[in-house]
């Protein structure tokens, strides 16, 4: 008799008992981890938007979540100050990109770019992270002073962490000309102007961002020698697209090199794993009820199903909460903390 190689896998690895006939809210599709985090573990965030949700959770679920750059007293009391200070482990805003990721720690070793204040109704922009500050700073060296401070914070993200997380959101970026510094959003959105002399579009190659990834990982794991890392792709389609094509298009591009890189990357690296929560959101089981009605935020039924495969699998003496969620799939608005879903800092919804 013929040896069929695709009999008596495990119900996970054929569609219809993996996929088709999960019941709602118990698609789970991770079948081993690299590693657990425990209630001792410090563990930072960062990445795009979808990646505040995990720092949330992280916070509210009781771990340890890394803070370096907490908001002082004598500091403006703003909510998007707050934001800033409590979503991100130091206050680097959102990190959409991984050549982005590691100019951050280059900038944090040293690194001094060429175009990086902007400027807006007399206010100056750190062009790095533009919204960390309501209206921009007074001056440019009050900009820079902050910036010092911050870089130093950010160093202390690596080093201190146990666990580092970070979620991987675009393909698509602006960078300066001079010397390829990348932006998070395009000159011009949020302050300065675009400058086709100063200013290029690119849009990362998988080989590039292979690249990237690989040296991020390696640079972090140099700094901390006993660091694990935790990749995960966003659900969240892109707002807009400087590629002359669909924006569907350009996402479904984004989101299938990054998907393929993290998988790969975390292969390569022993200390590297990866997390899917883009699989569960976007996952045919799911009907597409995780997104809201402007189908690209991930509603709060969502966030929930990711976070409890979350904890099921990677944080340690999880394992006794309940698979199943409510039926309601659309109506709920709050996560854990009184927080509504859509309360995630995004500078890419200024884009239009």
């Amino acid at each position: 008799m013929d040896h069929n190689p695709y009999r008596g896998l495990a119900a996970s690895q054929y569609w219809r008992s993996g996929v088709a006939e999960v019941g709602p809210g118990q698609f789970d599709p991770v079948t081993s981890v690299k590693f657990q985090i425990t209630s001792r573990d410090a563990v930072s965030t960062l990445g795009s938007c979808f990646a505040q949700h995990l720092a949330r959770h992280i916070k509210d679920s009781g771990l340890r979540y890394m803070v370096t750059e907490p908001l002082l007293e004598t500091e403006e009391q703003t909510e998007q100050a707050a934001m800033m200070a409590t979503q991100f482990s130091a206050r680097y805003g959102n990190i959409y990109t991984t050549r982005q990721a590691l100019q951050l720690l280059d900038r944090a070793n040293g690194w001094e770019t060429a175009d990086d204040v902007w400027e807006r109704n007399g206010r100056y922009f750190d062009a790095f992270r533009p919204h960390v500050r309501a209206g921009g700073f007074a001056t440019i060296e009050e900009l820079r002073d902050a910036r010092i401070a911050h870089l130093q914070a950010v160093k202390r993200v690596f080093t201190e962490s146990d666990v580092v997380v970070f979620t991987l959101g675009l393909t698509e970026a602006w960078m300066s000309t001079m010397d390829g510094a990348v932006y998070p959003t395009a000159p011009g959105v949020i302050a300065g102007s675009q400058d086709n002399s100063r200013h290029v579009f690119q849009n990362f190659s998988y080989p590039e961002v292979l690249s990237d990834l690989l040296n991020w990982c390696q640079r972090v794991r140099e700094m901390n020698s006993s660091v694990r890392i935790l990749l995960t792709v966003s659900p969240v389609p892109l707002n807009a697209t400087y590629m002359p094509r669909n924006v569907w298009t350009s996402t479904t591009y984004s989101k299938a090199v990054l998907r393929a890189v993290a998988g790969d990357v975390a292969t390569e690296l022993s200390y590297v794993d990866y997390f899917p929560s883009y699989e569960i959101v976007t996952s045919p089981q799911a009907h597409g009820r995780y997104f809201e009605d402007d189908l690209r935020e991930v509603t709060s039924v969502g966030v929930k199903h990711v976070m409890r495969v979350f904890d099921r699998h990677y944080v340690l003496g999880d394992g006794t909460s309940d698979p199943k969620v409510p039926t309601q799939v659309r109506t709920a608005s709050k996560i854990s903390g009184g927080q509504k879903v859509s309360d995630v800092f995004c500078d890419e919804e200024f884009l239009d």
